[in-house]
């Protein structure tokens, strides 16, 4: 059976897709000729008879690999032109933005004086009060950990929820510029330098706190420098894959 459009969760095979059984779907695994029959009221499928897919070989059966691929590479069937072109230009934008960050390295005044930290702060500061019912450690690292989380999720709840692979790519990349955002505040840690929100003082700094919990103080630079590259290399993910996406989309671009 030759599907396109996935009766249940809509998914359009993509070109992609060529390796995986025509009969199943790539993004939620069904069968369709299973699904199909057991919905269909002239041909009720009863638990007693053979399961439809008993056909495939078991070697065909999709795998989560498979799945996840489907996913973050999906594109919809049809592309608005103009829609398509503001996503080249937002990505060509963000790959600019992205490189001001890496190249600046671990700079506490080019990152803390950046539209993106103000963006960070209020999430990092709530952070601190989700994470407060899971004890003091978890509280001080709250800030930090919520302030990449958030972009992470929203990221998959583009990718799974909306179908919004391009949109994903985007948060991701916000994930990325999280990274490197908390790292000069962990690169202070054995100084203690920085402005702190509400004035607050050496007995404030979460990582400070947090390196003197876990003695640790002693490899602050290298934390810190993992952060950074951890965040680096994120954004550069999310630009390889946006640039991948826009070029699967491109194929599907309906003309004015």
């Amino acid at each position: 059976m030759t599907v396109n459009v996935c009766p249940k969760c809509r998914y359009q095979r993509q070109t992609i897709d060529h390796n995986i059984h025509p009969d199943i779907c790539p993004s939620c695994g069904i069968v369709y000729s299973k699904f199909i029959a057991k919905h269909s009221p002239e041909n009720p499928v009863h638990d007693s008879e053979p399961e439809a897919e008993s056909f495939i070989d078991r070697e065909e059966v999709i795998t989560l690999r498979q799945q996840l691929v489907a996913a973050f590479l999906y594109i919809p069937e049809r592309i608005d032109a103009g829609a398509f072109w503001a996503r080249v230009a937002c990505l060509i934008a963000f790959a600019i933005w992205g490189g001001y960050f890496i190249t600046g390295g671990v700079d506490w005044e080019k990152i803390g004086s950046s539209f993106m930290h103000n963006i960070n702060l209020p999430f990092h500061e709530f952070g601190h009060i989700l994470f407060m019912p899971f004890g003091e450690f978890m509280m001080i690292l709250g800030g930090s950990l919520f302030q990449v989380l958030l972009p992470f999720a929203l990221m998959c709840v583009f990718v799974f929820k909306q179908r919004d692979t391009f949109a994903g790519s985007i948060t991701l990349w916000w994930c990325g510029q999280s990274f490197i955002d908390v790292s000069p505040y962990i690169a202070d840690a054995e100084y203690r330098a920085l402005p702190l929100v509400g004035g607050g003082g050496e007995e404030s700094h979460d990582w400070g706190n947090l390196l003197t919990m876990m003695d640790a103080l002693d490899n602050t630079q290298t934390i810190a420098n993992c952060s950074f590259g951890i965040g680096a290399m994120l954004i550069i993910v999310a630009l390889v894959w946006g640039g991948w996406i826009l070029k699967l989309q491109q194929k599907n671009i309906v003309p004015i």
